[in-house]
């Protein structure tokens, strides 16, 4: 009888029990693939925060008669913090390990959502949610996917990184519908307790079933065909945070992809995700049919991300974030003549177009970075991150000041439309890298 080899790949690492061969046959879904799903329910458990803005605006407003500019600076604080913490946290990752990060990302956003049932002053709006919740969502940020899709993938990153960013869209659809019904019928304070635990719960997910590194349990990545050494810990994890900055920053591509995500946020968590719910009822609608509505948009957005993720492993990436811009920019331009009292077909088409378009454009960017920066991609992407929270908080606070000045916020729809204009225009003229290069930084 001839004797067979075993593959390479089953092959244990020193000091593991040599599995059967009926335990390999049971076990053919790449540990990877796990590690993706608590990824996934990490970032669900996180998104429960970003729900709670838009619905908070109203009854701050009536409670403490704290103006919506004043309401928007604290979402804007959060959103500019959201972002420029995501490079660090990226940084960090490398330093201390992506379980430890997070898991600590995760109590400082459940202790300062929980802190705001106290408040009475707008200071501690502007601490609490603005500060605290800003900069554990961070790093709890876009850049974590980023990290996770690096390192435990070398196929398939465009599906998972769609995939991994469906994951805000569908916390928005978990928790919106049931953080509204919980503001209308029980008060704010219920619905931001309710945030804290959500994120409390995911803790022991994270540190019980997330691993750092597919060298942590003996494997490859998943597609690679060579084992990967898990590299040791990167010192100096803000000086490498900016110097990558510094290095990015002299190259073209980096400041398109950084000016269209920048537009992105501005006309999604900017402008959608904060001001649509108030907007809507300044028309009439209920509170809870406004907030239906948006997370009817998280459901699109799940079947639209996933499906921009397939896109960008198989067409370019550049005209694929041109088309979405585009899309998202005309869709805007219609948004005043749709909002009314009721729901009506137009404005659902409106919801589902949108919805598929929401953060469709986070996978070819991210592939752009991948493309051009390489094993700093994760950073570079965390400071890209950081623009389209920039924008995005310019516009949560431009936004409710418009509503304050103007009595509407249609000025702003416009606005924002003609913004995503430009940035498909932008997206056309990024260069086409040629192999993935690192960004030495002097040490």
């Amino acid at each position: 009888m001839t004797q067979t080899t075993e593959p390479a790949e089953l092959i244990p690492e020193p000091g593991q029990e040599r599995r059967t061969p009926r335990a390999r046959r049971a076990s053919r879904i790449h540990r990877a693939w796990f590690v993706a799903a608590v990824t996934f329910v990490t970032i669900i458990g996180a998104a429960a925060f970003r729900s709670l803005p838009g619905l908070l605006i109203d009854p701050l407003n009536d409670e403490f008669h704290w103006s919506r500019g004043t309401i928007g600076l604290a979402v804007s604080i959060n959103l500019a913090l959201y972002g420029l913490t995501a490079p660090f946290a990226a940084a960090l990752m490398d330093r201390f390990g992506i379980r430890r990060v997070v898991a600590v990302a995760l109590v400082v956003i459940a202790f300062g959502s929980g802190l705001t049932v106290w408040m009475d002053s707008a200071w501690q709006l502007l601490l609490c949610w603005g500060l605290l919740v800003g900069l554990g969502s961070g790093s709890m940020a876009l850049a974590f996917a980023a990290t996770v899709t690096n390192r435990w993938f070398t196929a398939r990153r465009g599906l998972v990184t769609g995939i991994l960013t469906a994951a805000s869209a569908s916390g928005q659809l978990i928790f919106l519908p049931v953080l509204s019904w919980i503001v209308e019928k029980h008060d704010w304070r219920p619905a931001a307790v309710t945030v804290a635990l959500a994120a409390l719960a995911v803790v022991p997910f994270v540190w019980l079933l997330l691993r750092d590194h597919p060298a942590d349990v003996g494997l490859k990545p998943y597609g690679s065909q060579e084992f990967v050494p898990k590299p040791p810990p990167v010192t100096g994890a803000a000086r490498r945070t900016v110097g990558v900055l510094a290095k990015a920053a002299r190259t073209g591509p980096f400041w398109l992809l950084a000016g269209t995500f920048a537009i992105c946020g501005a006309s999604t968590n900017g402008l959608v995700q904060t001001h649509f719910v108030p907007a809507a009822h300044d028309h009439g609608m209920k509170i809870t049919t406004a907030a239906s509505l948006l997370a009817v948009i998280g459901v699109f957005d799940v079947v639209g991300t996933i499906a921009s993720g397939w896109f960008t492993d198989r067409f370019d990436a550049r005209r694929l974030l041109a088309v979405y811009y585009a899309l998202r920019g005309i869709s805007l331009l219609f948004l005043p003549m749709l909002l009314m009292e009721t729901v009506h077909p137009p404005m659902i088409f409106f919801i589902v177009f949108y919805g598929l378009d929401w953060v469709a454009t986070v996978p070819p960017t991210l592939a752009l970075c991948r493309e051009q920066y390489g094993d700093d991609s994760a950073i570079v992407f965390g400071w890209v991150l950081a623009s389209h929270q920039v924008g995005a908080a310019l516009v949560a606070f431009l936004g409710g000041l418009a509503r304050d000045t103007f009595g509407s916020y249609d000025v702003v729809w416009y606005a924002s439309g003609a913004l995503c204009a430009a940035a498909a225009l932008m997206a056309l003229v990024i260069r086409s890298g040629d192999q993935p290069k690192a960004l030495p930084v002097s040490s």
